[in-house]
């Protein structure tokens, strides 16, 4: 963020007309030098830099670098599991969906581009619609994503619970999304970074870690249509069903609380952990159209391992968020996993 606000004080600079601004300089002293104005801007901006990016140094360092650019590669899969009354149940998952990119980065702002492998290779565009926006400081983080799968899945159980019969019955009645936000403080926020382990700014010198609390806001829009299954299989699905789909439509209101650990297990290396259940209430419909507040459940996991060296560096993430649905008669399981796979080169350019 340092940058960033650098920039911002040479706009103000300019705007205001400075007799000394001339010959602009990207350092904070040459801009403090411009006047009182700017110098208390400066200081003002030097204490909430401290204040909000004051790591323990033992534990945590900044890279020294501002840009960067990196190769990425990004794979998911859906999974959908459904049991039912008279202890019947349905298991459904996708087909993989993988893209690749190039993004280039100043500070916390990024632009790239990706390309839809699977549909290169396959011919088939079974991409998944999926944005994620996130900021993290030294005192807390922020999420923001949304999700949309519309282009199906493969049902591979169907029936008894505890019948071992494989099935591979292509089903497209699927329309879901979903939105959310999250905002979680760290506790242990001058030792530990999120960021070192799952976003590639800042260097976790020593192993640390923090337990983390805040909020979760989230949507869920769910429909799957089985009216296009085979009579024998909708005959199994439960009486009040109507027109044979499972809907959801609910706006979840959460508390998330959790725990990450950075392990620092070889020099330049890291390996990091991250687990938060999301618990709450629901309120909006689950099959029927009535409205109702129920008990939410959610969870989100994350894993990577992170190389750093100098310039270069490299970092596999792994994710997988679950939710849970339950009414009366039916408990509803689904998640998404996906994997990450980022190589990267930092510069400066001033």
């Amino acid at each position: 963020m340092k940058k960033i606000g650098t920039v911002l004080l040479l706009l103000i600079v300019a705007v205001m007309g400075c007799p000394k601004a001339e010959a602009f300089s990207f350092a904070l002293d040459s801009i403090a030098e411009m006047g009182k104005f700017p110098r208390f801007i400066v200081n003002t901006y030097r204490w909430g830099d401290k204040f909000f990016n004051g790591y323990d140094t033992t534990y945590v360092q900044g890279t020294s670098y501002k840009f960067n650019a990196k190769l990425t590669t990004d794979s998911w899969m859906d999974g959908y599991s459904f049991r039912l009354p008279n202890k019947k149940r349905i298991f459904m998952d996708s087909d993989p969906s993988t893209s690749a990119g190039v993004y280039l980065t100043y500070l916390a702002v990024s632009v790239g581009y990706d390309i839809n492998i699977s549909k290169l290779l396959t011919g088939v565009d079974r991409s998944r619609q999926r944005l994620r926006f996130g900021f993290n400081c030294m005192l807390f983080g922020a999420e923001v994503y949304y999700s949309k799968n519309d282009v199906g899945a493969t049902i591979k159980r169907f029936g008894d619970y505890g019948d071992p019969g494989h099935l591979d019955i292509p089903f497209n009645g699927i329309n879901n999304s979903t939105w959310g936000l999250d905002a979680y403080y760290f506790f242990s926020h001058k030792k530990y970074s999120e960021a070192a382990s799952f976003n590639f700014s800042r260097l976790q010198k020593k192993s640390h870690g923090s337990f983390y609390a805040g909020f979760s806001l989230y949507t869920q829009q769910l429909d799957f249509d089985f009216s296009i299954l085979p009579e024998e299989l909708k005959l199994q699905l439960p009486a009040n069903w109507e027109d044979f789909h499972y809907r959801v439509n609910t706006k979840n209101y959460a508390l998330r609380a959790g725990y990450g650990y950075n392990w620092v297990f070889a020099p330049k290396w890291v390996l990091g952990v991250s687990e938060s259940p999301i618990i709450g209430v629901r309120k909006g419909s689950v099959i029927s159209l009535e409205d109702k507040i129920s008990f939410s459940l959610y969870n989100r996991f994350k894993l990577s391992v992170v190389w750093n060296h100098g310039r270069w560096f490299f970092g596999a993430v792994g994710k997988l968020d679950a939710a849970l649905v339950n009414d009366k008669e039916t408990t509803f399981a689904g998640g998404v996993l996906s994997g990450e796979a980022v190589f990267g080169y930092r510069f400066n350019l001033w």
